[in-house]
């Protein structure tokens, strides 16, 4: 494997929140990061990248368009990605009720947090080597047997469906040596997760990237949360 210096992470949705902390996180470990952007506007990735010596690269791109996803692979088609993490996703109005939730809302969500990151992973997955991993952030939420309080119903519902599309993937390329896992990084005091979170991104993503690092070199899918340990399907 790879020294630090010599792995390349791509972090798919990195302008803020979770996405942002794993690229600083890598950074941190030694690792170079390619980490992308959906629109033109100035982030604190950014800022991370001019302070990162060269060892952090910005791509943009909108996942939900296809033809951005098509560009990136283009941009990228030479490199080797030590990691592909998907991190992108968005919760509209959480606590409504599936009858009170727009059908414009609905498929937003649907298409952001499942067939989009989906089909990232089948657009960059040939980039990644044997001994690589491919990772997205899915959810507790994702769980469909732990589903006993309700609520975040259709977020809740785009991350089993990305849990079950990541599945498939998996089902198709039975015998893959890489790494592929489904992580929980928590309930993370962020834009999304809100103030009340139980966790800091301070206490959740080391953790992720401890649990990511732990996985390389063990083939198949599994479904982690940021501890390591296993979330039931």
């Amino acid at each position: 494997m790879p020294s630090p210096e010599h792995r390349t992470a791509l972090i798919v949705g990195a302008s803020r929140g979770l996405g942002l902390a794993l690229a600083h996180e890598y950074l941190k470990r030694g690792w170079r990061v390619i980490a992308t952007v959906r629109g033109s506007r100035h982030t604190r990735l950014h800022d991370l990248a001019a302070a990162s010596e060269g060892r952090l690269e910005i791509e943009q791109v909108d996942i939900n368009v296809r033809n951005d996803v098509a560009n990136l692979h283009r941009r990228l088609d030479q490199r080797r990605l030590d990691l592909l993490f998907v991190n992108a996703g968005v919760a509209i109005d959480p606590d409504a009720a599936i009858d009170k939730v727009s059908t414009e809302d609905f498929v937003t969500m649907m298409v952001t947090n499942a067939l989009s990151p989906m089909r990232v992973i089948e657009a960059l997955h040939a980039l990644v080597p044997p001994d690589g991993t491919i990772a997205a952030m899915s959810s507790d939420l994702g769980s469909v047997s732990d589903n006993v309080d309700g609520g975040w119903e259709v977020y809740r519902a785009s991350k089993a469906a990305l849990n079950t599309l990541m599945r498939s993937f998996a089902a198709r390329h039975a015998g893959d040596p890489r790494s592929l896992l489904l992580i929980a990084p928590g309930w993370v005091r962020t834009d999304m997760g809100g103030p009340q979170a139980e966790l800091s991104i301070g206490e959740s993503i080391p953790r992720v990237v401890d649990t990511v690092s732990a996985q390389a070199g063990i083939a198949g899918l599994q479904y982690l949360d940021y501890q390591g340990r296993i979330v039931p399907w």
